[in-house]
């Protein structure tokens, strides 16, 4: 029976990457000369340091078009509050993967509304959707392509 999983997944190898543009990007920057900021990235997290408030913003606005251009979607980012304390200014970004249960949820219960020809059932951090034709896959794929779900979704594993 053809079926394809639907996960959210980072290429890691494209996020260490931008963030290491991001970095020379910043350090060859006019307005940031003379100015100790950095990005660091720690498995999931990228931790920004800077010395006001300011710079941060404008840092992740250039982390932002440094994942845009290798091909991540920046809804996997989640902004975390500014840490202020004396001259620096430190400020994490999450980059989230996986689908937790209430977005898998959300996922089956949006394929059922459809009353395509699928199955969609939850498996850990995934949803593997059957179905008995190859159209009918490609439909589902298409609906959760233009769905607005909050993490970007993949799709791996078709089976024909």
């Amino acid at each position: 029976m053809p079926s394809f999983d639907v996960v959210s997944e980072l290429d890691s190898h494209e996020v260490t990457n931008a963030v290491d543009q991001a970095n020379r990007e910043i350090q060859s920057r006019y307005d940031f000369k003379g100015v100790k900021a950095d990005f660091e990235l720690q498995d999931d997290t990228v931790n920004m340091t800077a010395e006001v408030d300011f710079q941060l913003q404008q840092m992740i606005d250039v982390l932002r078009n440094k994942l845009t251009s290798r091909k991540i979607d920046i809804r996997c980012m989640e902004v975390k509050d500014p840490d202020l304390s004396g001259v620096r200014a430190r400020q994490q970004v999450v980059l989230r993967q996986g689908l937790d249960q209430a977005l898998c949820k959300k996922i089956t219960k949006l394929v059922k509304d459809t009353k395509m020809k699928v199955q969609a059932q939850v498996q850990g951090e995934k949803v593997r959707i059957t179905g008995k034709k190859r159209d009918d896959l490609q439909e589902a794929m298409a609906l959760l392509r233009e769905s607005n779900l909050e993490l970007p979704v993949q799709f791996n594993n078709f089976r024909d």
